[in-house]
């Protein structure tokens, strides 16, 4: 397994983290920690550390990126 830290931005209001947090699971995903960084404009601001199968986070960005209002900002490998 790899791990990698996303930044993400959400929309601000119930059920986006739920949503987030299921599409990880559905890619493999391990949700490792998460970090609730601030609420800007109607978004919530996520860091979010996860354990995926492989070393490629393609399949991830994808299904993250087919949820409405989810950004990913940034995604690096974790130490």
């Amino acid at each position: 397994m790899a791990i990698f830290k996303l930044q993400i931005a959400l929309p601000d209001r119930p059920g986006s983290l739920g949503a987030v947090a299921s599409a990880i699971g559905f890619a493999g995903g391990d949700i490792r920690s998460l970090v609730t960084i601030s609420s800007e404009d109607g978004k919530g601001i996520d860091d979010i550390t996860v354990a995926i199968p492989g070393t490629d986070p393609t399949d991830l960005l994808e299904v993250l990126n087919a949820i409405g209002g989810v950004e990913v900002r940034s995604i690096e490998p974790a130490n």
